[in-house]
């Protein structure tokens, strides 16, 4: 048992750890290892492509056990932006869906935001908002740098 606690402790040592193992547990359909990654807190949120806002971890672990029953999410995330202080930091991500389809193999995209606090256990999600997909990349859009180098 003390072995499993000081795996959790490490795994949990950066948002970027907590990432890693989110989209892990899309892929490989573990709920209760994506579970473990929220914040034990009633304002916990997450929002799916084009579903509800889902409020604490009991509405959220619902909302993934219904996801699951299709399946695993074949999720990877490329292209993070990410935003960090000491206690909190924020990814906006690219999330490559690979798809088989009766056509063949198919890529799909979501736009999501995770949000990820520290606290007493280390670092843990506390919002994760995905935006419907598109078949094609998503480009990013900003504006031309102020100053020239």
């Amino acid at each position: 048992m003390q072995r499993q606690k000081s795996r959790t402790a490490h795994l949990m040592a950066s948002p970027d750890d907590v990432e890693a193992q989110f989209y892990e547990a899309l892929r490989h359909g573990d709920l209760e290892k994506l579970m473990t990654l929220w914040a034990d807190d009633d304002d916990v949120v997450c929002v799916h492509p084009g579903g509800p806002r889902n409020v604490g971890t009991l509405a959220i672990r619902s909302a993934f056990e219904a996801v699951f029953a299709g399946g695993r999410i074949p999720a990877h995330p490329e292209q993070v932006h990410k935003v960090h202080t000491v206690d909190s930091a924020m990814h906006s991500v690219l999330e490559r869906i690979d798809l088989v389809t009766p056509e063949g193999p198919r890529t799909g995209w979501v736009i999501a935001t995770n949000v990820y606090l520290r606290g007493p256990q280390g670092w843990r999600l506390v919002a994760h908002h995905a935006s419907p997909g598109t078949a094609d990349p998503v480009q990013d859009v900003s504006p031309p740098p102020s100053v020239l180098h």
